[in-house]
């Protein structure tokens, strides 16, 4: 779903007005780990955008041969294209845009715009279209690029030929309320690593919030609840009959996206093109 900072979505009836331009959580980058950490969060019920122009370096790959569940690999556009689904599914909105600046609401003149701290707002998120987005946390996650950061005190760039930014195993910086992710945190230079760091800091940002969260997981009917115990914060139980909706919803869905090549061209490095 792409939606503007002000909330407008385009949905089935056209546009609307009823998302709030104050999010839970944005995140700054739409590669695999940026889409990563947006499922998590959110499928656990955070307001969440994904700003992004749409030029992951993944999709100048010509096959992805090492990412699990693909035996015999899988196009890179088409993975990225899975993964914006997967988070648009878990309710995820998406913004095309670049976003030149992160800032503290607090101490942004222009944050009456974008909410501010005494609403919950913690950062001001500006973009090149000049939307102002106020967000409660957010998740860095573009490769090598920090330019957009370089006005909080606190972000540590690490500068080791490509800039970095310096963050725990967990993504957490040295602001409270923004984590790094996959490149930018210095994890190596794979697919599958970098899926797998947005979505252990989005983990991260969920233990820190508000929210009850145990983990992410949707087990057999009874699996908790058989043995007296509560349903965790994060998982669900189905029955056998949702069970095999959601069997058959999947199935479709993948001979559908899988039934013929990619319809983008192949893309190369920016020095090779015309």
């Amino acid at each position: 779903m792409t939606a503007g900072a002000t909330g407008a979505a385009e949905g089935p009836d056209g546009p609307t007005d009823e998302r709030p331009r104050e999010r839970d959580a944005v995140v700054v980058g739409g590669g695999v780990a940026g889409l990563s950490a947006a499922v998590y969060t959110a499928r656990q019920g955070l307001d969440t955008l994904v700003v992004d122009p749409g030029e992951s370096i993944l999709r100048r790959n010509a096959r992805l041969e090492n990412f699990p569940g693909f035996p015999l690999g899988v196009d890179p556009r088409r993975l990225l294209d899975l993964l914006g689904e997967q988070a648009e599914t878990a309710g995820a909105d998406r913004l095309d845009a670049r976003v030149t600046r992160v800032s503290l609401a607090d101490g942004d003149p222009d944050a009456a715009d974008a909410g501010n701290a005494a609403n919950g707002a913690r950062f001001a998120v500006t973009t090149d279209e000049g939307d102002r987005i106020g967000a409660r946390r957010v998740v860095a996650a573009t490769k090598n690029e920090v330019g957009y950061l370089t006005e909080l005190d606190g972000v540590d760039i690490v500068d080791r030929g490509k800039a970095y930014v310096d963050a725990d195993e967990r993504g957490r910086t040295g602001v409270d309320g923004l984590y790094a992710a996959g490149r930018l945190a210095r994890k190596p230079h794979q697919a599958a690593v970098c899926a797998g760091h947005g979505a252990e800091v989005a983990v991260t940002l969920l233990e820190e919030s508000d929210e009850p969260f145990y983990h992410d997981w949707v087990a057999p009917e009874g699996y908790f609840t058989d043995r007296d115990r509560d349903v965790p914060p994060g998982c669900e139980e189905i029955a056998a009959a949702e069970r095999e909706a959601r069997e058959s919803a999947a199935l479709d869905a993948t001979r559908d996206r899988f039934a013929e090549p990619h319809p983008d061209p192949q893309e190369t490095h920016p020095s090779l093109e015309d």
